[in-house]
């Protein structure tokens, strides 16, 4: 029995090649989003090259990514997977490596990005990073793009880093380079007031004290580093990830508040002008990613836009039941983005 709603976006993308039904492993967002972020997986070991890219020369703000490169002599005319980890996360995220591993045995070129401060980066730049910092994702991408000589490239993120490809995407319009075959957000951010708001909820506590606390250790370390930047004298009680962004963020990111700094990072507000081919994958019973109608609407109604809304899924999970196969397609959102930005490939030119 598939899990897949008929929603316009499936309907439009039934029977694509890249698309197998989605059988969840378990159902409820909670456990679905705790075990997938648990589940234990392969080893991880690929040959990798860490390079650094300056993202904004004016105050030396620099990006760690680790690099899988197939053979040089096939390397430029491979498609190349640019990843996107999510809040406090990293490129060693647990499905940042999954997908890794997936693309380059099918043959990717696969370069893990670590946003600003993440990957252990935080004296790389004097900086914060937030949801709306896509003008980096774009930096990164035409500097492979030039330095390697690359001729197609696709980009993916999850959560935060989901709305950070769908914003570029929707900022690049239909301006976005040849390069560009395929853009996909899992469990993106799309609408971040309303999610930011979700995770006050009381059944989500346990996720937002999480990120608190982790958002908190890093803003303190960058108080260290940065003592003529930052300063905790005129922090508040901080309670909620709304404060955190009314107080912190917003103040040290050129907003004028969190809802500033949620309306214009969203990237809701573009994904009418996306003009790539894009897979959006989202679950209804993801706990704290709140998705609206009309961001709903605009998703469904984009011809570029493959968007497919789950049931169940969790947030960033998607764990599948095993289809009687030796190898199951366990980690069923990770599958399918690779499939379809290999498709796009094959598509693309053709």
């Amino acid at each position: 029995m598939t899990a897949l709603s008929a929603s316009p976006g499936f309907l439009s993308v039934a029977g694509s090649p890249w698309l197998s039904p989605y059988r969840p492993l378990l159902s409820g967002g909670h456990q679905q989003t705790l075990l997938g972020n648990y589940w234990r997986r392969a080893v991880f070991s690929l040959p990798s090259e860490a390079i650094s890219i300056t993202v904004d020369p004016a105050d030396g703000s620099r990006v760690l990514c680790h690099c899988h490169w197939q053979p040089a002599q096939l390397r430029s005319h491979r498609l190349t997977l640019l990843l996107v980890h999510g809040l406090e996360g990293s490129s060693d995220s647990a499905y940042i490596r999954g997908i890794t591993r997936l693309a380059w045995a099918e043959g990717c070129n696969v370069v893990r990005m670590n946003m600003r401060n993440c990957g252990g980066t935080d004296t790389w730049t004097p900086t914060l990073y937030h949801s709306g910092l896509s003008a980096d994702v774009e930096v990164v991408l035409r500097h492979l793009a030039a330095t390697y000589a690359l001729q197609k490239i696709a980009m993916a993120g999850y959560s935060m880093g989901g709305n950070l490809v769908l914003k570029l995407a929707g900022e690049l319009g239909k301006s976005a380079p040849p390069w560009l075959v395929a853009a996909v957000g899992v469990s993106a951010a799309t609408d971040l007031g309303p999610s930011a708001d979700a995770l006050h909820e009381p059944a989500n506590r346990m996720y937002e004290w999480h990120f608190l606390r982790n958002l908190m250790r890093r803003f303190r370390r960058k108080c260290e580093l940065f003592p003529e930047i930052y300063s905790l004298n005129h922090i508040g009680p901080i309670r909620t990830i709304r404060e955190f962004d009314n107080q912190i963020t917003a103040r040290y990111s050129g907003f004028a508040d969190a809802d500033d700094y949620y309306s214009r990072s969203s990237s809701a507000r573009v994904v009418p002008s996306i003009a790539i081919p894009t897979l959006v994958l989202h679950a209804t019973d993801d706990p704290f990613i709140r998705m609206s109608n009309s961001t709903r609407a605009a998703l469904a109604i984009n011809p570029c836009i493959d968007f497919i809304e789950t049931p169940q899924g969790g947030h960033c999970a998607y764990l599948a039941s095993s289809d009687g196969s030796k190898r199951p397609d366990r980690h069923w959102a990770e599958s399918t983005l690779v499939r379809y930005v290999l498709h796009q490939a094959e598509q693309h030119g053709s």
